[in-house]
């Protein structure tokens, strides 16, 4: 408690103050937990000044609030680039991120327990800077790390806000931002050192080396590529759901039988809702699983037995496959290629389609879906047209995104699917009733 505070203090986070009259004063805690590493070992323990954000006054002590985070495809995307060129990477902490937000709204919170004047009892923090909790703090940490980078060389790109690219001559880089996690990757290990040491007289960075653990997810680097898995991740699951001695099972999902809304409650909702959200999270490096995951995601609102059932053979499919993974194979052709399908009216309750599509960029899968279609499509070519038109969007945005990190391609994209009626549909979709003004 007493280091954090006196980081506090070094950072110059507040000043003290009278206490104004009507004034919102947001109350706060100390939250303490263990720093581990990868492997799971414990670090130390650590304690956090945070602040009862949920007590503050929107348009009056926040304004706004979202912080963008850097989209998983554009993950994969960066680290299918850097295998396939062969470049170093490098990850990043920064220690008290939040902290280095700046405030423009006039924020007061309390003195932190154990650390209150004894002098002046009463008087409160006028914040400067923001602190863990606040409404803004995300937002304000993301608007001043971004204002940063961009001075010493960075352009942020438009097709994901939290990805930087540093372009000088033939030197290159990539700079991936979700939350207080960085992941770097450039041409040579000089310029990232040098965007190391620019970083590090800004902001309190910690240089955790060659890019291994990132989101949860293992990073192992071989000859063939990035190799990445939730191994652990996966394990953790299975121990929360109590399911570590079940029976494996071969496949995630009986395609033969539609997940309808019926059937008994299930004996705790709020266990499905948190056993299907971490699964989902689980389809980062496992797109085997994301359709039966979408498919028992749609019942969150209300679980019933069966939908519990068909979420647990999710996880036994999953437990006897804890190490599968991903690949991203270094390729000198970085070609993008994507694959689409469509069910059609297969939701048993609303009669709607679920799409699905797969993007590679050469030989490496960076990005893939399952979803519901938002209406009820008339026919199966409407369906499989709807499906195809989704695939070639996230094409569109995967070439822009390529384009602004100087990787442009050439060669069209192709992208296949199985319906002849789609296809005719899409080389001339004037002629069809869909796309005729009315």
């Amino acid at each position: 408690m007493a280091l954090e505070f006196d980081a506090l203090q070094r950072n110059r986070t507040w000043r003290l103050v009278d206490r104004p009259p009507g004034a919102n004063v947001v109350s706060g805690k100390w939250v303490f937990h263990h720093k581990l590493n990868p492997d799971g070992s414990l670090v130390r323990y650590k304690a956090r000044w945070v602040v009862r954000g949920f007590t503050q006054r929107a348009g009056i002590d926040f304004g706004e609030t979202f912080s963008p985070v850097v989209k998983p495809a554009t993950i994969r995307t960066i680290l299918a680039i850097a295998a396939s060129n062969q470049w170093p990477t490098k990850q990043l902490d920064v220690s008290n991120a939040f902290l280095h937000g700046h405030l423009n709204e006039q924020v007061l919170c309390q003195q932190p327990t154990g650390f209150v004047d004894a002098d002046r009892p009463d008087i409160v923090c006028l914040l400067n800077k923001s602190l863990y909790g606040l409404r803004q703090a995300p937002r304000a940490w993301f608007t001043r790390f971004a204002g940063f980078v961009t001075k010493i060389g960075f352009k942020a790109t438009r097709s994901d806000s939290s990805l930087f690219v540093f372009r000088r001559g033939t030197d290159i880089a990539y700079l991936l931002l979700y939350a207080d996690d960085i992941v770097l990757t450039g041409s040579s290990s000089a310029l990232l050192q040098h965007i190391v040491d620019c970083l590090r007289a800004e902001f309190a960075i910690k240089d955790m080396g060659v890019l291994r653990f990132f989101l949860g997810i293992d990073v192992k680097r071989t000859k063939d590529g990035f190799y990445l898995s939730q191994e652990r991740y996966a394990e953790d699951i299975l121990d929360r759901a109590g399911m570590t001695n079940y029976k494996p099972a071969s496949t995630p999902i009986d395609a033969k039988n539609k997940l309808a809304a019926d059937g008994p409650p299930t004996d705790n909702a709020t266990s499905y809702s948190s056993l299907a959200g971490t699964a989902q999270f689980l389809t980062m490096t496992r797109p085997d699983i994301t359709f039966a995951v979408q498919q028992a995601c749609l019942h969150m609102h209300d679980p019933r037995a069966p939908h519990m059932a068909f979420l647990k053979c999710i996880l036994r499919y999953v437990h006897g496959m804890t190490l599968h993974g991903l690949l991203l194979r270094a390729s000198t052709d970085l070609s993008v290629t994507a694959y689409s399908d469509a069910d059609w009216v297969g939701c048993p309750d609303t009669r709607r389609s679920t799409l699905g599509f797969c993007v590679y960029l050469g030989d490496s899968l960076v990005s893939w879906s399952s979803k519901r279609q938002p209406t009820v499509s008339r026919s199966s070519a409407e369906t499989e047209y709807r499906a195809v038109a989704n695939a070639a969007a996230e094409c569109i945005w995967l070439r822009q995104l390529l384009s602004e990190l100087h990787c442009g391609i050439k060669k069209a994209t192709v992208v296949f699917y199985d319906n002849v009626s789609a296809v005719y549909m899409s080389s001339n979709p004037v002629h069809h009733k869909l796309h005729q003004a009315h």
